[in-house]
């Protein structure tokens, strides 16, 4: 069930979005790559770096391991 976001809360997910995007490219990987990498569904990182979708701390986890990063680095600029 989707709930419904505060303005706040929606720039927090469009922020954490961009940020994945960044450390993404820097990695080389395409979104179809760090979805097969992470094993998410498709589509997936693309509605996480368009802020459109949360995502849990165990997905968080997977992307940090697929990008070879530790997970603070999807909080620093």
């Amino acid at each position: 069930m989707r709930r419904n976001y505060t303005q706040e809360e929606l720039q927090i997910l469009k922020d954490f979005g961009l940020r994945v995007r960044d450390l993404r490219e820097a990695a080389g990987l395409s979104q179809a790559a760090l979805e097969t990498d992470a094993k998410m569904s498709k589509n997936q990182v693309g509605r996480i770096e368009r802020g459109e979708i949360s995502t849990s701390i165990v997905n968080l986890h997977l992307l940090a391991q697929a990008l070879d990063v530790p997970i603070k680095d999807f909080f620093q600029s």
